[in-house]
């Protein structure tokens, strides 16, 4: 078929029939049939016929596009440069350019060719503002993939000011103003004030920005519109009547993250664990080339294993249909590598959001979300746009990860031998400057203390040590520690006395690795799902005791137990002793209870009771949230945040009325609650 079309091509071609558009239909057609060299031939002779055609740099892009896709990215190179040769104010190709300079492994040169366009782009239009925000977009990532943040943020925030509605790049922005602790983070700029900012922060991030589970289901479901859009084609609908006869029901997981990975660390051994008599898995991995032990044995628990990676939504979502999965598990959620547009697609008639990502999807195609008791208490549903289905224990955790053998001493790694050591070893963007400065007041009351935090930047490490001088702490109580493979890193974690939690996004595989290794952990539990996980952890191994409700009980506890050791002595024994039955580590437990969820799950589809996500009045809610200043009011106990949601939704009804809903907005009288 596809030599039959190369052939009527190359006829009309040599009969000068073929205009230039139907060479780029033949070729495209070509290319999707498979055959990118037929494609490329007849390219090559339409301008072997056509050098002097007005339209050649328009031929050499387009052939540059199909040798971009079939991996020559050499004569892509040469065709791009050829484009720009004949045809220097056509602005796709230095943006393709740089790509590819980039894919052969000179950034540097990438970013030249971009700031070549740039240079370019004097006149004031529609179209070379875009292409201006594009080169500016891809030279941001590449700087910021060179570890030059501060010079990716000052690009982020150029290609911003010519265009506001790069949602992507704004997300980029405040993301990488966590990263590297520049507080506050959202700072005003021209064409971006602070609300327009708090609309374009990612869900992951900012579950780590605020503690507001009613801003973060808004901020999903506007998300997932701007991104992925409203309007995903489905598959046909697959009816119950179609799996009367299902007696082993098909799970499929879809992870980015089935490998060395804080996912893949905490999941690793539920897989083969799973019943076989009642389920068969699928992994559908959608994560990055190459290999690990971690992911090695991953694969080897799966019953089938499908790398997704290279294939379009489209492909994925009909193979998905084509294996006949029942349920559909989502492990990534709103984090990178997530392939959100395949759930939509509806592939499978049930899809579940877990573990991944700590918060609510706010989609209409996620029907479920598992917590537990604690991370989302009964009565707070409203938080979620899914039905909340319970584990024992959120978390699954791996009872095999391996630990060295023998621990380094506090002086091999440049702690105190005999002062107390605090310890916090979640990422850095999830610390937040009200969070640094209750430490750098435990740090004030426990003498010689010290916190031991896990080595980012040099910028971040100087920039953290300034606000703690700021706070009257020397600089050399704020340890660094080095970045180590998790073996040697759950060995040093002994060497702490408390591990001290963020808030509002906790420690989560960090959490479980601290009380694998019988490290307390002094948590903060506040409203939103992120925050909760370390609560839950801890009340599962068997110490709810250190779960705080307010700031202040977070801050005196600590001081507490920091000018009292022996107290932390004791709970690290208890937490030794208690291991073997705590509910945390009952991973047997665990996939149980998952097992009977998804049981659940496929009865309510079988009755045609399948939930439907509740997505009513959230732009309404979205504008009412984002106007929390955040970074100075980082808690509030839940009265008095569900009062402040109330005033606004009431303010909001005056102004313009608001459809009755099921949360906290139903009738115009809620404004005292």
């Amino acid at each position: 078929m596809t030599q039959d079309v190369f052939l009527s091509a190359v006829k009309a071609l040599t009969e000068g029939r073929l205009t230039l558009q139907d060479v780029f239909g033949s070729a495209e057609a070509l290319h999707r049939g498979g055959n990118v060299d037929l494609a490329l031939q007849l390219y090559q002779l339409w301008i072997g016929l056509n050098r002097d055609h007005h339209l050649l740099y328009a031929a050499h892009f387009n052939q540059a596009v199909t040798l971009s896709a079939a991996g020559r990215h050499e004569q892509a190179r040469a065709s791009l440069e050829k484009s720009i040769e004949l045809n220097p104010d056509f602005y796709p190709a230095y943006i393709n350019l740089g790509g590819v300079i980039e894919t052969l492994g000179m950034p540097d040169a990438a970013v030249d060719a971009w700031n070549r366009l740039v240079s370019r782009l004097g006149p004031i239009t529609g179209h070379g503002i875009r292409m201006k925000a594009t080169a500016l977009k891809q030279i941001a990532r590449v700087l910021e993939e060179r570890h030059q943040a501060v010079l990716a943020e000052d690009v982020l925030r150029q290609s911003l000011e010519l265009d506001n509605t790069q949602r992507e790049n704004a997300e980029h922005m405040l993301a990488s103003r966590m990263v590297l602790c520049r507080w506050p983070v959202v700072v005003p700029f021209e064409g971006m004030d602070q609300l327009a900012q708090m609309r374009n922060f990612s869900p992951l991030s900012l579950a780590a920005y605020t503690d507001d589970p009613l801003l973060h289901l808004a901020s999903s479901w506007e998300h997932c519109c701007k991104l992925i859009g409203r309007r995903i084609p489905r598959l046909p609908e697959v009816k119950p009547a179609e799996r009367a006869e299902r007696t082993r029901l098909k799970i499929g997981y879809v992870s980015s993250d089935l490998k060395a990975h804080a996912v893949g660390y905490l999941i690793a051994e539920i897989f083969g664990l799973h019943d076989r008599s009642k389920v068969e898995i699928f992994a559908y991995y959608c994560g990055p080339a190459g290999e690990d032990p971690l992911k090695q044995r991953i694969r080897a628990d799966f019953d089938h294993w499908l790398d997704i990676t290279g294939m379009g939504d489209e492909i994925v979502a009909n193979r998905i249909r084509e294996d006949g999965i029942d349920i559909l598990v989502d492990l990534n959620g709103h984090t990178k590598g997530a392939r959100t547009r395949v759930f939509g697609m509806r592939p499978a008639p049930v899809n579940v959001n877990w573990l991944g990502y700590p918060g609510t999807m706010g989609t209409p195609y996620h029907h479920y979300i598992i917590a537990d008791e604690w991370i989302i208490p009964p009565g707070r549903e409203m938080y979620c746009s899914e039905k909340v289905m319970r584990l024992p224990c959120y978390q699954a955790n791996d009872r095999q990860r391996a630990v060295a053998s023998a621990p380094p001493s506090r002086t091999d790694v440049g702690l105190p031998e005999d002062a107390a050591v605090f310890c916090c070893f979640n990422s850095q963007q999830k610390i937040s400057r009200l969070m640094f400065e209750r430490w750098m007041r435990i740090l004030n009351a426990v003498p010689d203390s010290v916190l031991w935090l896990l080595e980012a930047s040099e910028e971040v490490h100087n920039r953290l040590w300034e606000h703690a001088e700021k706070c009257g702490i020397p600089r050399e109580r704020v340890i660094f520690g080095r970045r180590l493979a998790s073996p040697d890193h759950l060995a040093r974690m002994t060497l702490a006395d408390l591990f001290l939690d963020t808030f509002p996004y906790g420690a989560h595989t960090t959490a479980s690795d601290a009380l694998w290794m019988s490290v307390p952990i002094l948590t903060l539990s506040g409203h939103s799902f992120a925050s909760r996980v370390g609560g839950s952890l801890l009340r599962s191994a068997g110490l709810p005791e250190l779960v705080c409700s307010t700031p202040e009980q977070y801050v005196e506890t600590a001081i507490a137990l920091g000018n009292d050791r022996s107290r932390l002595q004791a709970y690290r024994e208890q937490l030794r002793a208690a291991k073997p039955n705590a509910v945390m580590f009952d991973t047997n437990l665990l996939v149980g209870r998952l097992e009977d969820l998804y049981a659940e799950m496929w009865a309510d589809f079988m009755a045609g009771r399948l939930p439907r996500p509740d997505l009513r009045n959230l732009d309404v809610y979205l504008d009412v949230g984002i106007e929390h200043p955040a970074e100075t009011i980082d808690f509030a106990p839940e009265e008095d945040y569900l009062a402040r949601w109330r005033r606004g939704l009431a303010e909001r009804d005056h102004l313009y009325p608001i459809p009755a809903d099921s949360r906290l907005w139903t009738t115009p009288d809620t404004e005292n609650g």
